[in-house]
């Protein structure tokens, strides 16, 4: 049986099914699939967003905090050095990377990296660090691209195209459907009622971390603008983060804006059963994956700092992009809300795609990849 292991320098919550999922459709190929982690860092761990495994080979990371960033070692058990492929994170800060890319003038294992392919928010993304990052991408016999945006990034610094494969990152979109599915008709009326939402009247659903990159000062002009032309108009906002007390001041004098810092899974899916719109100026990133599974339209900004997942949007059919100014997002929100028809065909959009985006095609596409990479 080949082996394969693939390393993570932490084990995230929402990856956990993701391995399950693809440790079993690698026995079906006649593949043992590992996996090796280490912890979150000092600096990570106050996210609390770490899972487990009971499979898995857990080890302990060295970390070294220099400035701003953090460096890592990551150990690799020595009862695995007989894997035929190696699937490592595209990350420049993980020492531990190297001595395995090395390791291909020698040995026969393969390495593959999984990644966006580059930082999609770094400050200098003609520095040196993006650079070296360009430097490597060539250095692997196999690449797991996390969108089309990132196949598009190889093919550019000619990597062959042949030696990719698109994984279309997503999550669980499995349970979030069934939490949102279990909301009745009644039961979200209600809860639009609690909140002063006037029947019928059009919400948007702000949903993520709250930080500079998700352009909110952006949002909340924007919807002062939408609520002067939609007076019954509505914006929720899901989420906390550093720029929470720039928001709470903004909803002090808003009454319309409603402030509900975190919320997860089933009442989670209630607020996004509200919603018509997911208003999002700033970064894009997974989430879109959640407005698709509640028939919302994206509306984001062309200039915004976006992950890889954007690729997913596709101007004027499950989303709009717009300029980066309040008139003009605001207006684009505005075309989209106000026209009935447009709307209901554009949220029927986003539900089909959900039926694409998630974890069990993602599951497929890393399998198929593994096997092709091994074969190769």
């Amino acid at each position: 049986m080949k082996k394969v292991v693939i390393l993570q320098h932490r084990l995230l919550h929402y990856r956990t099914k993701l391995f399950e999922q693809l440790r079993a459709a690698g026995l079906v190929k006649g593949i043992q699939i590992e996996l090796v982690h280490g912890q979150a860092t000092r600096r990570e761990s106050i996210k609390k967003d770490e899972g487990s495994l009971g499979w898995a080979h857990k080890v302990v990371n060295k970390v070294w905090e220099v400035g701003e960033r953090d460096i890592l070692w990551q150990p690799y058990p020595s009862m695995l050095k007989d894997a035929d492929l190696v699937v490592v994170m595209q990350e420049s800060r993980i020492l531990s990377n190297y001595p395995l890319l090395l390791s291909r003038l020698w040995s026969k294992r393969k390495v593959g990296y999984w990644g966006h392919g580059k930082n999609f928010q770094s400050d200098a993304p003609t520095g040196l660090r993006e650079q070296w990052k360009n430097f490597l991408i060539r250095r692997v016999d196999w690449w797991f691209a996390y969108t089309d945006m990132t196949v598009d990034i190889l093919t550019k610094a000619a990597y062959p195209s042949s030696q990719i494969t698109c994984l279309d990152n997503a999550i669980d979109t499995s349970s979030f459907k069934a939490d949102l599915a279990s909301w009745s008709t009644t039961e979200v009326a209600e809860a639009k009622q609690q909140l002063g939402i006037v029947p019928g009247a059009a919400v948007g659903v702000f949903c993520g971390s709250l930080y500079p990159d998700k352009k909110l000062d952006l949002l909340v002009a924007a919807a002062d603008l939408i609520r002067q032309r939609m007076p019954d108009f509505s914006l929720v906002v899901i989420g906390d983060g550093p720029s929470m007390p720039e928001m709470r001041e903004a909803a002090a004098t808003r009454p319309w804006m409603h402030l509900l810092g975190v919320r997860k899974g089933r009442e989670k899916a209630l607020y996004f059963r509200m919603g018509d719109v997911m208003l999002n100026p700033g970064l894009v990133g997974l989430h879109i994956v959640d407005a698709f599974c509640a028939g919302m339209v994206i509306m984001t900004t062309r200039t915004a700092r976006h992950s890889p997942e954007v690729a997913y949007l596709r101007d004027g059919e499950n989303g709009v992009y717009s300029d980066d100014t309040p008139e003009a997002y605001s207006q684009a929100v505005l075309n989209v809300i106000q026209d009935k028809a447009r709307l209901a065909q554009m949220k029927a959009q986003s539900l089909a795609d959900s039926e694409h985006y998630t974890l069990e095609h993602m599951v497929e596409r890393f399998a198929e990849g593994i096997e092709a990479a091994i074969n190769d």
